[in-house]
């Protein structure tokens, strides 16, 4: 089994354009069927360290309209993956995407729990310059201590997030 190197890096401005170009490309995909496209992740909050991939949630109105997603999306070079196991969320792989920064596209009714704790962990960070820097610092130590074992990068970074969701009623 191949396992991935974890890289966290400083927080880099092209990832604000880099998601326009993806959400660009959706969006003229999808029309009105995308209610919003919202850049969330660690990439969407200027000045915090991230993996250098553009996590992206298209808020669909309800499911009712996710059969006509998967079809339009599938049109341009997405897979459906269904949600991995997580509720309030749909997955898309995506091949021949080289033009494109290297991304998660996540489709969420615009009612989706998962969608709420995206925006708020995202908004909370971009208004709190203290919680940015922590994070930053636990995202580096994490991927400096576990390298290729993204389930210790993930729970040392556990008790940073736990926080901040506690801190926005979570």
């Amino acid at each position: 089994m191949h396992r991935r190197h974890i890289i966290v890096q400083p927080y880099d401005e092209m990832w604000k354009q880099d998601f326009i170009s993806i959400s660009n490309e959706i969006r003229d995909a999808l029309g009105e069927l995308a209610l919003r496209i919202e850049h969330v992740g660690s990439t969407s909050v200027p000045g915090l360290s991230a993996k250098p991939v553009i996590d992206i949630d298209v808020v669909i109105r309800d499911h009712s309209v996710l059969d006509e997603v998967i079809s339009r999306l599938a049109k341009i070079g997405y897979q459906h993956e269904g949600n991995l196991g997580i509720a309030g969320r749909e997955a898309f792989g995506y091949e021949g995407k080289e033009h494109l920064k290297e991304h998660h596209l996540y489709v969420c009714p615009e009612d989706s729990p998962e969608l709420k704790r995206h925006i708020a962990f995202r908004d909370y960070l971009r208004s709190h310059p203290d919680a940015v820097q922590e994070y930053s610092r636990i995202k580096e130590e994490a991927a400096s201590f576990y390298p290729y074992d993204i389930d210790q990068y993930i729970g040392h970074k556990s008790p940073v997030i736990e926080k901040i969701y506690k801190e926005i009623g979570l």
